[in-house]
């Protein structure tokens, strides 16, 4: 994936009475559509699979998943076929009705609906057995896109200029880049990620592909689990875009903000210390969201 992103820069957008610089790599920018880690974590996964002849992409997610978004785009753009296993056989008659699966299902990729439980056993040698058999030229991702060429992809975030930052801030969903970040850090710096699924299980994931220990998870920050949010995190993230003019996802990098500012004000960092927040993309979102919270009678996102 050549899609050129040497001209990403860090922005400060927030300094404390203490000092304490929070700055944004803006990762987000590094395409519209195969943004922020998205774009690291498939890069090497895309040359892998031209390596062996692939012709096709199969991979898993939900009916947001900016994942499933962002192989579609790619797989369009790099003339692979593409095949999202979409959690939830509830959805197949609703694709119209959903911003993400319509866009994947435009961009060419074909929606295989499976059960929960039939999801939940993706992972599964008899599962993969039958991906194998029903796509026989088929290069699998698993969910989020985490695996060891992901990694690698995220390893490239950090540049040397970043070498002066004292605390790295990242959202965790698989814990593809964060691990990234651990590998490729300065001995200095500190790791921390803010993870958005309840769950202790992100720490042993982690550990299988770092050795460094220059790292945190602070769980504080997940509003209920995965694609939760209320009043307080909208309200946040509108205040952010009409603060900073930065629009930030509300599933990921929005709760990771929202975890920093809140650590600043309650003064959990040194005085002087330069935060550097990973800003992972993700915004495709945004408008699924917006139709859940209207649904519900919430105030909406604005980023107008």
């Amino acid at each position: 994936m050549n899609f050129s992103h040497s001209n990403i820069q860090n922005e400060l957008i927030y300094t404390s009475r203490q000092g304490v610089e929070l700055w944004l790599k803006r990762e987000d920018l590094i395409h519209p559509l195969v943004s922020g880690n998205k774009f690291r974590k498939l890069k090497y996964n895309l040359e892998m699979a031209k390596a062996l002849d692939c012709d096709t992409l199969v991979t898993f997610g939900g009916a947001f998943s900016n994942h499933i978004a962002a192989v579609a785009a790619a797989g369009e753009l790099y003339e692979f076929k593409t095949v999202g296993i979409i959690r939830g056989e509830e959805l197949e008659g609703k694709v119209d009705d959903n911003p993400t699966l319509q866009f994947a299902k435009k961009s060419g990729m074909r929606l295989k609906f499976v059960s929960r439980a039939t999801y939940r056993d993706k992972a599964s040698n008899a599962f993969l057995m039958s991906l194998n058999n029903e796509f026989p030229n088929a290069y699998i991702i698993p969910e989020g896109g985490t695996n060891q060429l992901a990694v690698k992809g995220c390893e490239e975030i950090l540049t040397d200029q970043d070498a002066l930052f004292d605390v790295i801030c990242c959202p965790i969903g698989t814990g593809g880049t964060i691990s990234g970040l651990i590998n490729s850090a300065s001995p200095h710096q500190n790791i921390i990620g803010f993870p958005v699924l309840k769950g202790d299980f992100l720490s042993s994931e982690i550990s299988k592909f770092v050795q460094q220990q220059n790292w945190e998870l602070l769980s504080d920050y997940h509003f209920g689990g995965y694609a939760k949010i209320n009043v307080e995190l909208v309200t946040f993230l509108n205040r952010c875009y009409r603060d900073f003019g930065v629009k930030f996802d509300p599933v990921y990098t929005g709760k990771m903000m929202f975890g920093i500012m809140d650590l600043i004000a309650k003064d959990y960092f040194k005085p002087n210390t330069k935060l550097l927040a990973i800003h992972t993309g993700g915004l495709q979102g945004v408008k699924g969201m917006n139709q859940k919270l209207k649904h519900t009678q919430l105030p909406l996102i604005n980023f107008e």
